[in-house]
């Protein structure tokens, strides 16, 4: 998948090989419907072609054939995002992405599952040397030291291939081919190894938002007036 991520964020294309978080139906709380399977052993999805139908859209999402998708923040509450109305049961996703510059932006590829188990790339919108990997189990945000960050120079100005390997023994991380991360289930905190059927999700954010808690807003802080400075 290629993307370009902006207030704005460019995917390019992704491909699968069998971080904006929500549900609209958590298993451990309810009986939900079965989620539908990716079902296929491969796929590549090319944005620069035009929109899939294996995703679905919400907010400002553009196309065409230099960037491939792009998410715009254009005014205050967006937060673009598209994200495939299929799951995977561990398997390898790559995204080719451009992050979206300007501080108090958040870009973010995801594996979320229903019961919020979590496997996050993000890249801060005033941080162009840096990437961020993260990891939830079950929703738990009660720790955010999880995270780690990687160098990774030139976020906001070329396409990148960010992966994702994700299979029961361990998620490995890597960046243009090079692996910057490996998790196990003996080294995740207790609990939190992510292990329930994932979608894909991609999409930006305005962390900086002043309408956002200040817990939320954290790092990401932009003073007022973040949306006519472009932060």
């Amino acid at each position: 998948m290629r993307f370009f991520l902006g207030a704005a964020l460019s995917l390019l294309s992704s491909t699968l090989v069998v971080a904006q978080t929500y549900t609209d139906c958590n298993p451990t709380q309810k009986t939900c419907p079965a989620d539908p399977a990716f079902g296929q052993s491969d796929k590549t999805f090319d944005f620069t072609s035009g929109a899939s139908d294996a995703f679905k859209s919400t907010g400002p999402v553009t196309y065409d054939q230099t960037n491939g998708a792009t998410f715009t923040i254009a005014k205050q509450g967006d937060g673009p995002l598209i994200q495939s109305g299929w799951y995977i049961m561990f398997g390898r996703v790559e995204c080719t992405i451009k992050a979206a510059s300007g501080t108090g932006i958040v870009s973010s590829a995801v594996l979320q599952s229903d019961d919020l188990d979590e496997i996050d790339w993000e890249w801060l919108g005033g941080n162009n040397a840096q990437v961020q990997t993260n990891y939830f189990g079950k929703g738990d945000t009660s720790s955010f030291s999880r995270g780690a960050y990687h160098d990774n120079s030139g976020n906001h100005d070329d396409f990148h291939t960010f992966s994702i390997d994700w299979t029961s023994s361990q998620i490995v991380w890597s960046i243009d081919g090079k692996t910057v991360r490996v998790l196990t289930p003996e080294t995740a905190e207790t609990n939190q190894y992510p292990q329930s059927p994932m979608m894909v999700k991609v999409g930006v954010w305005a962390g900086g938002d002043p309408n956002n808690a200040k817990g939320t807003i954290g790092e990401w802080y932009c003073p007022e007036n973040y949306l006519g400075r472009v932060c």
